[in-house]
């Protein structure tokens, strides 16, 4: 009786309304991610644009994400069902505002990411989740043998009461910031982009009638469902395995890990094989798992397909817990991108086997971040965090892309005049790597080179990752060049840290990027323009394309 008055009940859609409402839910997690962009205060957000802001369902499906950092979406499925465990849907009020990071009792994915998650009330009733993600650039100089070094854990808790601060909250946050001004700034504005999002849904609800727009989200999971399974279903059944091995400054040895690819008509299995947990910052999340995977497929079967949760569905991505990939309470996880931008060409890597044609060639598998931190001339304590681009993967019909960022980040560099009027700091270099793009038909992207000089007294923390492995090439391409740190005068890097002197230099070059195809078939005129270019040496062109 009950499913026949909820069919008797249910809005009649038609496929304009819900394109229309589609688009609106585009719009408005862009728009709160411009307005957290624009209210924020560290160089991290409003200039590198390291946030991320999404949609959700009363259930804790994702129903968009902003073009922003797909990494961030680890943090966002985790929180929605964390808060729901630990608070009483009940005793919810418009304007409670829920703030969390936490790994393991959080939903997170690393600590620097601080949520913000409201639910979205319509007649009474919580009818969707406006949530955003800043990184709070301020976790630096730490250890990263157990979470408990990584920074403050914050299980999700209300920051804001009925739309009243709990300054209690906020205060103890705060204490454990080393930039608690920036920290303050930045949360503000993140409650500023909650508010917009809070009212644009509302209005949504106001011109279609809140039935209305909660049916067409369901109708667009049902449609990113459709388009991921007649994906899959396009591309050949089978299994497919592949490993690559994950090397970084924190770990003296290469890391193996192995993914199991099964495509079987409309779904598809992602098995994963890694060794146990680590005592230190490279472990992932299931959640970041997730995110990292959903990514990668998404790109590979259909780009086109809507950021939202009726794309996992087909999907099924497993690995053992306890391991670096599942890793449980109480791993490290603050450098968990790198172990992300490997399994990521993890993933192309066995679907390339698949499907050559849509996969690129291995990118530089890194985020290359150096991270600073000192104290100004008027004794105040300043923190920086700079991630660097690589090469990225060359493809089947182009050379790759010189150095952007890659799969889970999607940030940018900061623009050296804001880097040198914010720190005190100075940029000497700044420069695409000659050599560093594999060779073949298609070269590969090429790596930076950055080279920082300390203008006052400082510490540096650098990671970056294919510094013993290269990232390899597809049919025939050749591999990409390793990365390195560069050290000048007096400067020692112990691992990946290093104490700089005020006018001392050290430089961070990040790995250039895979080639596609067999150098032999590379026209002589695009060879000879990369020659010209710088891209490549007279030297090494002779040797590689003969």
């Amino acid at each position: 009786m009950s499913q026949a008055v909820s069919q008797a009940t249910a809005p009649v859609l038609d496929p304009i309304t819900v394109e229309v409402i589609g688009a609106a839910l585009s719009s408005i997690v862009e728009e709160t991610g411009e307005a957290l962009i624009r209210a924020s205060y560290s160089t991290n957000i409003k200039e590198r644009r390291d946030c991320s802001t999404a949609l959700f369902n009363a259930a804790g499906e994702t129903l968009c994400q902003a073009e922003h950092i797909p990494i961030h979406l680890g943090s966002f499925i985790g929180i929605i069902p964390h808060i729901m465990r630990k608070h009483r849907v009940e005793d919810m009020r418009p304007g409670d505002v829920f703030v969390g990071n936490d790994a393991y009792e959080g939903g997170g994915t690393h600590l620097p990411d601080i949520v913000l998650a409201e639910p979205i009330f319509v007649d009474g009733k919580i009818v969707a989740w406006t949530v955003n993600l800043a990184h709070h650039s301020d976790f630096a100089d730490r250890g990263h043998a157990h979470i408990y070094q990584e920074g403050l854990r914050i299980p999700p808790v209300r920051l804001y009461r009925q739309g009243v601060l709990q300054e209690d909250i906020q205060n103890l946050i705060l204490l454990n910031c080393q930039v608690p001004h920036e920290r303050l700034s930045d949360l503000r504005a993140q409650m500023a982009a909650n508010r917009v999002g809070v009212q644009r849904f509302q209005g949504l609800c106001a011109k279609y009638g809140a039935d209305v727009v909660l049916a067409a989200a369901d109708a667009l999971l049902d449609y990113a469902e459709r388009k991921m399974r007649a994906g899959i279903a396009a591309m050949p059944d089978g299994t497919w395995h592949f490993e690559d091995v994950f090397d970084n400054p924190e770990i003296d040895y290469n890391l193996p890990l192995r993914v199991t690819a099964t495509i079987a008509g409309d779904s598809m299995t992602l098995d994963f094989d890694a060794p146990d947990q680590l005592r230190a910052g490279l472990n992932m999340t299931y959640t970041a798992l997730l995110a990292t995977a959903y990514y990668v497929v998404k790109s590979v079967v259909d780009p086109t397909i809507l950021p939202n949760a009726g794309l996992a569905r087909p999907l099924s991505i497993t690995a053992r817990e306890g391991s670096v990939l599942n890793c449980v309470h109480p791993a490290a996880v603050n450098g968990r991108v790198q172990t992300c931008q490997r399994v990521s060409d993890l993933i192309l890597g066995a679907l390339a086997q698949a499907v050559p044609e849509r996969v690129t060639a291995c990118s530089n598998s890194a985020c290359t971040v150096a991270t600073f931190i000192g104290q100004k001339a008027d004794g105040s304590t300043w923190v920086y965090l700079e991630t660097m681009g690589g090469g990225g993967g060359a493809r089947a019909t182009k050379d790759g892309l010189d150095g952007i960022h890659v799969h889970a980040t999607n940030t940018s560099n900061l623009p050296v005049e804001a880097l040198e009027i914010e720190y005190p700091l100075t940029l000497m270099r700044y420069e695409l790597v000659q050599d560093s793009g594999g060779v073949g038909t298609h070269r590969g992207g090429m790596g930076l080179r950055r080279v920082y000089r300390a203008d006052r007294d400082c510490l540096v923390r650098v990671d970056v990752s294919r510094l013993r492995s290269q990232s390899w090439g597809l049919l025939g391409g050749g591999e990409g060049a390793r990365g390195a740190v560069e050290c000048g005068p007096g400067v020692e890097f112990r691992k990946e840290a290093a104490a700089l002197k005020a006018g001392q230099w050290f430089a961070v070059v990040s790995p250039g990027a895979g080639g596609y195809g067999p150098p032999a078939a590379r026209p002589e005129d695009a060879v000879a323009r990369d020659v010209a270019e710088g891209v490549i040496s007279a030297t090494r062109a002779k040797q590689a394309y003969a």
